[in-house]
C-alpha cells in the first residue's frame, strides 16, 4: 500500500484550526532541507489508517499462540474503567487529599498481588518486565551490600531462562553464571550445587520454565541457593499458569517481578505502556525504590523506604495499567484467578495432546501453560523448518508461535494457546497445524513459499535486521 508521503498534492488539505490570533514569530533555527509533510484531505487520511488496521493482526483478529508472551484477550471493561476521568485527569504532584481513591486502589492492588505471589511488599515503579527484573536485582545487590558481603557478585541463571534475565543481571553489575538444563528440561541439581559458592548473590529462575514445565525440584533448588547465602529471584512472566494454585513465596523465592501488561489485563505489545511491579519479602522491603502508598490515621500517604535503592522511574509507575489490574482482580476474585490458571494449563495440554502424533514434542510430558515442538527431524529429512511452519500459519489467519526459542530446543516452536481461547478455536488451530504438516511432507516447496495471501510475502529476515529502512527517503534527499 502507499505511504502517506506518496499522496503529495498541495491542492488538497483538511484543516479545522482557526486563524492565528497572535503575532507570528519565526524560529531562529533554519532547516537545511525542505520540511516534507503529506497534505491530504480527511477521507484519504481515514482510508489510509483503516487500510493499516486491516493489515495488522492482533488477538481481536484471530488466534495468537505466541509462546511465553501470553497474548490473551483482555476484557474491555477494564479499559473502560481505566478511562474514567478520575483516573486519567490526575497529576502526580497534586495534593494527597484529592487522590485518596487512587492511593487506596494502588494499596488494594498491592495487597492482592502480594497474596497471589506470597510476597510482603510491592512497588509499581518498574515500567516493564525487564525493568522489574533490574529492580529485583538491585534489591538483592543492596541486601548483600548492607551486610558488607561484597564478594557476592554472581547470579546463577539456567540456560532455559528468558533472554532478559542475563541482560538484567549484567546491567545490575553482576557476573552471570549459566547452568545447563537436564534432558527433562529442568534444572540440573548437580550443576547447580557445583555453581554455588561464597560469591553467589542469587538465582534467577522462571517456574514454570520457558519450556512450559513446572520444576519438581523447586524447593530443593531454592534451598541450595539459601544454604549458599544467596537469594532467589522469581521471573513472574509465566505466573498465569500457577496463580491461585501455587505461590512463588512459598517455593522459597525472595524477590519477584510480575508482568501486569501480560498476566493481569493490559494488552501486550505495541510498545507499551507496560508495568513490571517488583515484590519482595519483608526483610527486603526497606530497599524498594521510590515511595509507596500506606494507610495512616489521616488517610493514605506516601512512605519512603529507609534504605531505598532510589527511584527507577519518574513518580509512581504507569498508574492506568495498575487500574486495569485492579479491575481484573475484582472481576475474577480468588476463585476466578485460580480458574484462569487452570484453563491456561488445560488448553495447552489439550492442544499438545492433539498435535503430539503429528509433531515431535521437545518434552513429552504434562505441560503447564505452554509447550514446545521441534521441527529438527523435518529440517534434517526434508528441509522443512520451524520458520516454514510459522510462515504457513499466516495464510490461515493464525499468528505464528514463538520461533527458535528456547535456544535449548533446535527448530523450536513455542505454543501458548492462553486461557481465553475456546475449544472451537483450539480445534481449528490443530486442524491447520496438521494440514500444514501434511502439505509440507507431500511437497516441501509449498511451505518454502509461504505466506502467499498476506500483504507482504516472506521477508529476508537477515537483511531486514542488518539493513532496516527506518525512514522515508525523499527523491531530493538521495
Amino acid at each position: 500500500m502507499r505511504l502517506l508521503f506518496d499522496y503529495e498534492n498541495q491542492q488538497k488539505q483538511s484543516t479545522y484550526l482557526p486563524k492565528c490570533d497572535v503575532e507570528r514569530t519565526e524560529l531562529s533555527l533554519k532547516r537545511k532541507q525542505k520540511l516534507h509533510l503529506p497534505v491530504l484531505c480527511e477521507n484519504e487520511i481515514s482510508r489510509h489508517y483503516t487500510e493499516l488496521a486491516k493489515q495488522t493482526h492482533g488477538v481481536n483478529d484471530g488466534f495468537y499462540p505466541l509462546g511465553s508472551c501470553t497474548m490473551k484477550y483482555n476484557p474491555k471493561i477494564n479499559d473502560a474503567l481505566a478511562s474514567l476521568g478520575g483516573f486519567t485527569e490526575i497529576h502526580p504532584l497534586q495534593d494527597l487529599e484529592s487522590v485518596q481513591g487512587c492511593l487506596e486502589l494502588m494499596k488494594q492492588t498491592e495487597k492482592a498481588l502480594c497474596t497471589i505471589t506470597g510476597m510482603d511488599a510491592m512497588t509499581f515503579q518498574p515500567a516493564a518486565g525487564a525493568h522489574g527484573e533490574f529492580c529485583g536485582l538491585l534489591l538483592i545487590k543492596k541486601y548483600h551490600e548492607m551486610r558488607n558481603d561484597l564478594k557476592r557478585n554472581k547470579i546463577i541463571i539456567p540456560d532455559s531462562a528468558h533472554g532478559t534475565n542475563p541482560a538484567s543481571a549484567s546491567m545490575a553489575g553482576f557476573k552471570v553464571v549459566t547452568i545447563a538444563s537436564k534432558e527433562d528440561g529442568c534444572v540440573d541439581l548437580d550443576a547447580l550445587r557445583q555453581a554455588v559458592g561464597e560469591d553467589t548473590a542469587g538465582l534467577m529462575l522462571t517456574n514454570p520454565n520457558t519450556v512450559g514445565l513446572f520444576d519438581k525440584h523447586i524447593l530443593e533448588i531454592t534451598q541450595i541457593i539459601h544454604d549458599a547465602g544467596g537469594l532467589n529471584y522469581y521471573d513472574g512472566a509465566n505466573l498465569n499458569a500457577i496463580m491461585g494454585i501455587a505461590r512463588p513465596g512459598d517455593m522459597g523465592f525472595d524477590v519477584i517481578h510480575l508482568n501486569l501488561h501480560k498476566t493481569f489485563s493490559t494488552p501486550h505489545g505495541g510498545g507499551g505502556p507496560g508495568s513490571g511491579p517488583c515484590g519482595c519479602k519483608q526483610f527486603l522491603a526497606d530497599y524498594l525504590p521510590g515511595v509507596l502508598p500506606c494507610l495512616t490515621e489521616e488517610g493514605y500517604a506516601w512512605h519512603q523506604p529507609k534504605q531505598s535503592v532510589g527511584a527507577i522511574k519518574a513518580f509512581y509507575g504507569n498508574f492506568l495499567v495498575v487500574v486495569k489490574t485492579w479491575a481484573y482482580l475484582l472481576t475474577l476474585g480468588s476463585e476466578g484467578i485460580r480458574e484462569t490458571a487452570q484453563n491456561a494449563v488445560l488448553n495447552a495440554n489439550y492442544m499438545m495432546h492433539q498435535l503430539k502424533d503429528t509433531y515431535d514434542l521437545a518434552y513429552d510430558q504434562t505441560c503447564m501453560h505452554e509447550f514446545v515442538i521441534s521441527l529438527n527431524k523435518e529440517k534434517h529429512d526434508c528441509n522443512v523448518s520451524a520458520m516454514d511452519i510459522a510462515k504457513a500459519l499466516l495464510d490461515y489467519g493464525i499468528h505464528p508461535p514463538t520461533m527458535y526459542f528456547p535456544l535449548i530446543v533446535h527448530e523450536a516452536l513455542m505454543i501458548e494457546p492462553t486461557e481465553t481461547e475456546t475449544l472451537e478455536t483450539l480445534d481449528r488451530a490443530v486442524d491447520v497445524f496438521k494440514k500444514i504438516m501434511a502439505d509440507a511432507m507431500a511437497n516441501p516447496e509449498n511451505v518454502h513459499q509461504a505466506p502467499l495471501l498476506t500483504p507482504v510475502r516472506r521477508l529476508d529476515e537477515v537483511k531486514a535486521a542488518r539493513e532496516p529502512h527506518l525512514r522515508y527517503i525523499w527523491p531530493d534527499d538521495e
